[in-house]
């Protein structure tokens, strides 16, 4: 067995998912506050371009990098939206952000190197740099901060056994973006940058920045799952810089060779003017979700110190309830039929804290609300 493998860790959110299936099964109804997938069906140009595709025999496979026509659209989107000019060479369309992921970090590893990432941070980052050979190096940031990397965080933090920095604004678990001042320091500390960016496009109080506003040589990975509710399409890409492009193109091929060429052609369809004014509504209602579950927490005492502001989380402290988050999480998946994401799940620094998402619908939401409440009233008290 290689030996990384024994140190990869539950994915605690799908646990809870999983168990909350189990209960569902069983003929109860849980409110699904646990799960960050969007509760929207893809946009009808989407549709209608992968049934096309299908349709006109566009099934096969495609160059590795992916279609000249969905990397081409990238660059023009990446030039409307940041005023940044990439070229095609430079964009890998994978078969999502995971497998884009795992050739960043496959790329940037060397022996005995680590990675910086803040803690709390998504679940699975530390997974995918133990897997390829890299260790996962926590840093410790302030509630008060949002749980976002801060100047001199990065500057204390980076050394010459730093690998890279990994940033990711909007940010899983916490819904909080990245200062401009931490996003420009962590582009000219030194170390490589790898900028998850899966979340932009979903903001609510003005737009997120790109690391590739701030450094030609950042690797930046997106997708279409979050911003077009394309989860299950599988599409994502790395933007990377053209020293590394040789290397990610001949691991694309060895690995997964191209991404699905349907999945390509409804990408494209996405970043056209009606799949980007269907993003918007999405962002909309978001938006209006979001403001009735910070609302509704407030009044349950479960506030972030920092207003989420993108994604679709909202991180909380709940040790009060109970010290263990994932206990906590359970005890209210089956005594409330809520499901949540236990703090734990993304890292030692999330201990104590409950991730809420609000993919969800307004009615959902406002039954999960009370739900709590009367959980709340039950047994914390």
């Amino acid at each position: 067995m290689n030996p990384a493998c024994k140190d990869i860790t539950s994915f605690l959110v799908m646990d809870i998912l999983e168990r909350a299936q189990a209960i569902e099964a069983a003929g109860h109804r849980v409110i699904h506050l646990e799960i960050g997938e969007p509760d929207f069906d893809i946009p009808e140009c989407v549709k209608d371009a992968a049934q096309k595709a299908v349709a006109e025999g566009r099934t096969h496979y495609t160059h590795s990098l992916g279609i000249l026509e969905l990397r081409e659209a990238l660059c023009a989107l990446y030039a409307d939206e940041y005023g940044v000019k990439i070229s095609p060479e430079r964009i890998l369309v994978a078969g999502g952000t995971s497998p884009a992921m795992l050739l960043a970090f496959g790329v940037l590893a060397r022996p005995g190197k680590h990675m910086l990432l803040t803690d709390p941070a998504y679940a699975c980052y530390p997974n995918f740099l133990r897997f390829t050979g890299l260790t996962p190096r926590y840093v410790a940031v302030d509630e008060e901060d949002g749980f976002q990397w801060t100047p001199e965080r990065i500057w204390e933090s980076v050394s010459e056994d730093t690998a890279a920095i990994l940033l990711n604004s909007p940010a899983n678990p916490t819904g909080t973006l990245l200062s401009e001042a931490a996003l420009e320091t962590a582009c000219a500390c030194g170390a490589p940058v790898v900028s998850d960016e899966i979340y932009h496009g979903l903001t609510y109080a003005g737009p997120a920045r790109s690391a590739l506003q701030f450094s030609d040589d950042a690797l930046v990975l997106n997708g279409f799952s979050k911003r077009f509710a394309m989860t299950g399409l599988r599409l994502g890409y790395l933007i990377a810089p053209p020293s590394l492009m040789p290397l990610l193109q001949k691991l694309q091929q060895n690995l997964f060779i191209c991404a699905s060429s349907v999945a390509q052609w409804a990408g494209l369809a996405a970043l056209s003017p009606d799949g980007l004014a269907a993003a918007e509504v999405m962002r909309q209602t978001y938006d209006a979700r979001r403001k009735v579950l910070l609302a509704g927490l407030s009044r349950l005492g479960l506030s972030p110190r920092v207003e989420p502001t993108g994604a679709f989380y909202v991180f909380v402290r709940a040790d009060h309830l109970h010290p263990n988050s994932l206990a906590l999480a359970y005890d209210i998946l089956e005594k409330a039929h809520v499901g949540v994401t236990p703090g734990i799940d993304f890292g030692p620094g999330g201990e104590g804290h409950l991730r809420f998402s609000y993919a969800n619908s307004l009615e959902n939401i406002e039954e999960g609300l009370a739900r709590l409440e009367r959980y709340i009233t039950d047994h914390c008290r």
